[in-house]
């Protein structure tokens, strides 16, 4: 992917702000990844859900939602469109018929499939610049850095 021609400009502190060299590093993975799955129809957030639905089959719409940090209306709304396009479907949870257990359809199943093998490829694109050791620290890094913010305040 050719990447456009930039004014020369000073950034000053910016490259060196994490927020800053996340959001640019975000910006450029989610790229690929939406070039990559273009031709499968799928967004990230998709992608993410069908994944997670395929491990965890009969995971109910609130848990997944909470897993995957999506807004509950944001999750019903792309559950409907995964339900339109037949890749998966609610049906009442057995616990709880207020609740929704989901389930990937054949053709999700199938789609899925597809989707692993290109974000396989997408993923050694987005690392080909680390080795193996420095992939799993950047995840290691990323997670803590996580883990950090969500910590309870001890100052409280």
């Amino acid at each position: 992917m050719k990447r456009p021609t930039r004014a020369k400009l000073d950034l000053g502190p910016l490259p060196h702000l994490l927020g800053y060299a996340l959001r640019r590093a975000q910006i450029a993975v989610f790229a690929d990844f939406i070039a990559a799955f273009e031709p499968l129809g799928l967004r990230p957030a998709q992608f993410s859900v069908l994944l997670l639905i395929d491990i965890n089959p009969g995971c109910k719409q609130s848990d997944a939602a909470d897993a995957l940090g999506i807004m509950q209306p944001n999750f019903v709304a792309l559950m409907d469109d995964l339900e339109r396009r037949g890749l998966a479907r609610r049906a009442p949870a057995q616990t709880d018929r207020r609740s929704h257990a989901l389930e990937l359809t054949d053709k999700g199943a199938q789609l899925l499939g597809k989707a692993r093998a290109a974000v396989t490829a997408h993923e050694a694109r987005v690392t080909q610049s680390l080795d193996a050791e420095e992939a799993s620290q950047l995840f290691e890094l990323l997670a803590r850095v996580e883990r950090s913010l969500q910590a309870p305040d001890s100052d409280s």
